[in-house]
């Protein structure tokens, strides 16, 4: 597993001196038509707030700087002798087809790579006893995926623990790039197999293109599929809003994704401006009492006689029993809060025989499975291109991401100390509760709810903007 570390280090590993001319023709200078080299030296702040009132000195070292991604120069490996692999791990998320597309391509039309296999059903396709044999990728095979939901790869869970094994696959087909598509679980894999491969004395680029639809990778700015997922909640909101509405005390309960971090509820209810009820894991709230949940929702159905509720599906896991399970990524498995609310609702206001009409819709896995929009298809790929030039430049144990607006190289190791979650005090959740019009905190006891956000930012909470 990776390391545990408490301070950020920035700095990119390389697996030796860049010789190679690139096969790509750009250009130093300005003003002739053509893009420009990307320096190792080129950098971008983690750090870019200033306060007048701070002290502190700007930080121009590996603790702040972050190397910026883009096409060298010069590169490691020679294209000629270059064997690519390319897999997609975890959970279905829109865009994965997009980014396998986009590296397949770069390799191949950019490059002149021609040996390029895809592994089936993420690292099950590297272990024997599996027997799923790899595709070769070509631009031919590949140029349409993007237009279909899913992974052309398929996916699974688990696998990542056998690193022996996935090394010793990578040895005998004398693969020297590898391409990991996932989540935090699969980046934590991608690590431990870069740390063998280094052990062995291999020339193995690892590259990792992080990929979680909840959005709680850390330091990007975004994750690829998000905003396709936020535009489909949003259909899913607008359904639901209007069955609501057009029922006598409608009540419209909406279940999104959002294990620890509550980014797609959040965005959703501030896309929808048809949302009352927003419940993130972030943010404490009580069932029952005179300022809890249930108190609120009734008040808001005397006023205005229905309501929407978008609730991520790792909010109020306090209020269930836990499960003490994890599944094949090591991810906690998760109670279902959305039938358990959704059967509270309906027996709070029975017992106070208040009618009411309550519809509820959990569209997880249709928007796990949607083809990208506009903007993520782009995203996905310029995450895959610049995946590719790292790779041809010799960096490991990295992953490509967004930060800032700009292309940076990011270590595994930081991306997976910790989890992004929405800011309880940030300027995003502060306009989300203007526009449900929901109270601050919905708790009767403000001790605890305090005590239970100050647990959260021990176990390693960070700033989700």
């Amino acid at each position: 597993m990776a390391d545990i570390i408490h301070f950020n280090d920035f700095t990119i590993e390389q697996l030796g001196q860049c010789k190679v001319p690139s096969p790509i023709e750009l250009s130093h200078t300005h003003g002739d038509f053509r893009a420009n080299y990307v320096k190792d030296s080129a950098f971008v702040r983690q750090n870019i707030n200033i306060f007048y009132d701070s002290k502190v000195e700007d930080d121009l070292t590996s603790n702040n700087l972050m190397q910026k991604a883009g096409p060298r120069e010069k590169i490691y490996f020679d294209p000629v002798h270059v064997n690519a692999a390319i897999c997609t791990c975890g959970g279905l998320c829109p865009g994965l087809n997009d980014v396998i597309r986009a590296v397949v391509r770069c390799l191949y039309m950019r490059y002149g790579v021609r040996r390029i296999m895809g592994f089936q059903f993420g690292y099950k396709g590297f272990l024997s006893e599996y027997a799923f044999n790899t595709i070769p990728l070509t631009p031919e095979n590949v140029d349409t995926i993007h237009k279909i939901g899913g992974s052309f790869l398929g996916t699974s869970r688990g696998g990542g623990n056998r690193v022996i094994d996935i090394v010793d696959c990578i040895e005998r087909l004398n693969i020297n790039q590898l391409y990991v598509i996932g989540g935090d679980g699969t980046l934590r894999g991608a690590y431990d197999i870069a740390c063998e491969i280094e052990k062995r004395g291999l020339k193995v680029a690892v590259i990792g293109v992080p990929k979680t639809v909840d959005n709680d990778i850390e330091f990007i700015d975004r994750s690829f599929g998000f905003e396709t997922a936020v535009e489909k909640a949003r259909e899913a909101v607008s359904s639901i809003h209007m069955e609501a509405h057009s029922q006598i005390n409608g009540i419209g309960l909406l279940k999104l994704m959002g294990r620890e971090s509550g980014f797609i509820a959040m965005a959703t209810s501030l896309a929808s401006h048809e949302t009352n009820f927003c419940l993130i894991p972030e943010i404490p709230f009580d069932l029952d009492g005179p300022n809890g949940f249930l108190m609120n929702l009734e008040k808001r159905l005397e006023r205005r006689h229905h309501a929407v509720i978008v609730v991520a599906e790792g909010a109020g896991q306090e209020l269930l029993n836990a499960t003490n399970q994890k599944d094949d990524s090591g991810n906690k498995k998760l109670a279902d809060f959305g039938t358990f609310l959704r059967d509270k609702i309906n027996s709070y206001f029975a017992n106070k025989k208040i009618h009411i009409n309550l519809k509820y819709i959990d569209p997880s896995y249709q928007i796990r499975a949607a083809v990208t929009n506009a903007n993520d298809s782009i995203y996905c790929e310029r995450l895959g291109n610049n995946a590719v030039h790292a790779a041809m430049a010799g960096k490991t144990k990295m992953v490509v991401g967004l930060v800032h607006d700009k292309y940076v190289h990011l270590p595994i190791k930081m991306v997976t100390k910790q989890r992004k979650r929405v800011d309880p005090e940030g300027s995003m959740w502060r306009d989300t509760l203007d526009a449900t019009g929901q109270p601050i905190l919905m708790v009767n006891n403000m001790k605890s709810a305090l005590e239970r956000m100050e647990k959260m930012s021990m176990e390693g909470m960070s700033k989700g903007e």
